[in-house]
């Protein structure tokens, strides 16, 4: 690890002001940033400790949440309003890390954790476009069943590491950031970018931003929600694949349906096809799988992560019957 300044911040100004003046990182929980510096892989010349700044959990005016980015995310876990409104949220918090590592991780922290490929860790052996743009990227050809299947590009074909974003996305999340230039919202799954030709860019965050608030609105969807994470181990495994689905049947139809996929793309993957083949239709195993089936016609699999097209199609079928059994 190289050597840094560090800075604590009493409020947000001042963490915007030392963060624009010295080009710093910011801190939360550090349970991803603190092992990229001790691997080298990330280099920061100043950190800004923005983990005591004010993290609240609060109801909006049309009956939502605006969970403040310092929030920790065994808080979210637990909250009840949390667990009664957005289940889906709740349940891959859960799934996402150990009790210590959610204690520590604030929710900020958690949408900017970096991908957990192995070849981006290696510093000293394999070659990482996210490391050094330009270098290469082993994991094509080399041991990819962790990979991704929508999204790729041929500079990189990681996965984003995060159970939490994945039910944000579906929940049609906001993300509240400052800086700058002022304040402004972006939608979730809007601001994780695909790896393209940079794929050491990865998020739509302007130099010295700062995520200040996640905002989710009001749905019977999100209310009647799941997630549901297929991984090698039942304990602390990032996800091969995950499902985060929210449902609304009225008078025997859906009204509203909500998908998104974890573990098969740079991003969390929202499933527009499947959600609109679904749409209007009479909810049954049937349609389920149709909507499966056109939304992984588009997945790209290589050597050794082939099994995760039908791994994906069979776990949106299962989310989606567990959830119109609820409403049945």
């Amino acid at each position: 690890m190289r050597s840094f300044e560090y800075r604590r911040a009493a409020d947000r100004t001042e963490a915007l002001s030392i963060a624009a003046a010295e080009r710093a990182r910011y801190l939360g929980g550090g349970t991803n940033l603190v092992d990229l510096m001790r691997q080298n892989i990330e280099a920061p010349a100043a950190l800004v400790d923005v983990s005591r700044l004010p993290g609240t959990i609060e109801n909006t005016p049309n009956g939502g949440l605006l969970i403040g980015a310092a929030v920790r995310n065994s808080v979210v876990a637990t909250h009840p309003v949390v667990r009664t409104r957005y289940p889906m949220l709740s349940r891959a918090l859960l799934a996402g890390a150990s009790a210590q590592i959610r204690n520590m991780a604030t929710v900020g922290g958690n949408i900017l954790q970096r991908t957990r490929c192995a070849y981006f860790y290696d510093v000293a052996g394999s070659r990482c476009n996210k490391r050094e743009l330009g270098a290469g990227c082993d994991a094509i050809g080399g041991f990819n069943r962790h990979h991704a299947i929508f999204g790729t590009s041929e500079h990189c074909i990681a996965t984003h590491p995060s159970d939490m974003c994945v039910a944000l996305a579906a929940l049609d999340a906001m993300v509240h950031l400052a800086g700058a230039d002022g304040e402004r919202s972006v939608p979730m799954i809007d601001f994780h970018r695909l790896p393209g030709v940079n794929p050491q860019i990865e998020t739509v965050l302007r130099p010295g931003e700062l995520i200040t608030a996640i905002e989710l609105t009001p749905s019977a969807a999100a209310a009647n929600s799941a997630y549901r994470k297929v991984r090698d181990r039942s304990s602390y495994a990032f996800a091969l694949v995950s499902v985060a689905a929210g449902l609304e049947v009225v008078a025997g139809k859906i009204e509203d349906v909500r998908i998104a996929l974890g573990g098969v793309a740079a991003k969390p993957w929202r499933a527009a096809r499947a959600e609109e083949v679904l749409r209007g239709q009479v909810p049954n195993r049937e349609r389920f799988r149709e909507a499966a089936d056109a939304e992984l016609s588009a997945a790209k699999s290589f050597d050794g992560n082939g099994f995760k097209t039908e791994l994906a199609k069979r776990t949106i079928v299962a989310v989606l019957g567990e959830l119109n059994g609820a409403v049945a």
